[in-house]
């Protein structure tokens, strides 16, 4: 099976308008920053987002929505985007807001084949509207479905041939699990290896979910927000 590609462009050949992609990262903190270039140019448009975020106005998921490609955000937060609130208001975006252990296991659930799972929270917000309840040793769950995504796609720091993957510290947060739950899930990373270049004890993702891997180039890793502390006088 083939797996490595040249590029960006090359990997998502055959997403199409109307696809449901699930996009890994957690603010600007590791997302595929090549793949989402790629899908601004291809073009495509009509798709369902399932990510931790919306991005930024002029970065991440931020330049599809600027694009008009998007006709639903399925996120946990969404609070950095201004043309993601306006689309919102004005009725041309679809959203889906999920408390993020949800969202998270919504991802986790479908890697795992699981089509579906209990949890307490959001029972009792609008989030429950519409979702079967059940009591569980006096308390209230609600059943929420796994996500049946058709790509999944995902960056990491190094991978290989085969398409191990390992994350680096904070930019390992959504992809893994993302990793693991797309019918097809794309890989970018910063530093492709031959097989066997990899500590098998430092693989976070086995190559066994990967179906499609690249090395990337010109990442800007921007940080979403800069908070610091005074410096002692």
């Amino acid at each position: 099976m083939k797996k490595v590609y040249s590029n960006a462009e090359e990997a998502i050949f055959d997403i199409q308008s109307g696809a449901v992609i699930m996009l890994g990262g957690f603010g600007l903190c590791g997302i595929p920053e090549n793949c989402i270039s790629a899908l601004v140019t291809k073009g495509i448009n009509n798709l369902t987002c399932i990510s931790n975020n919306a991005g930024v106005d002029d970065f991440g998921i931020g330049l599809m929505l600027q694009n008009h490609q998007v006709k639903k955000m399925v996120s946990s937060y969404v609070g950095e985007n201004e043309e993601f609130e306006r689309q919102l208001l004005s009725g041309e975006l679809e959203v889906e807001l999920i408390p993020q252990g949800t969202l998270a296991e919504r991802c986790r659930a479908a890697g795992a084949g699981i089509p579906a799972f209990y949890t307490p929270a959001g029972f009792g917000t609008e989030v429950a509207i519409g979702k079967e309840s059940r009591e569980f040793n006096g308390k209230m769950y609600l059943l929420e479905h796994a996500f049946n995504s058709d790509f999944a796609i995902v960056k990491a720091w190094k991978g290989d041939t085969q398409g191990n993957l390992i994350y680096r510290e904070t930019a390992r947060n959504f992809n893994p699990m993302m990793a693991m739950a797309g019918k097809i899930t794309i890989a970018e990373v910063e530093e492709l290896v031959p097989v066997g270049s990899l500590d098998p004890d430092q693989i976070h993702t086995p190559g066994i979910f990967v179906h499609r891997i690249f090395q990337g180039t010109g990442y800007e890793k921007r940080i979403e927000q800069r908070t610091t502390r005074p410096r002692n006088p």
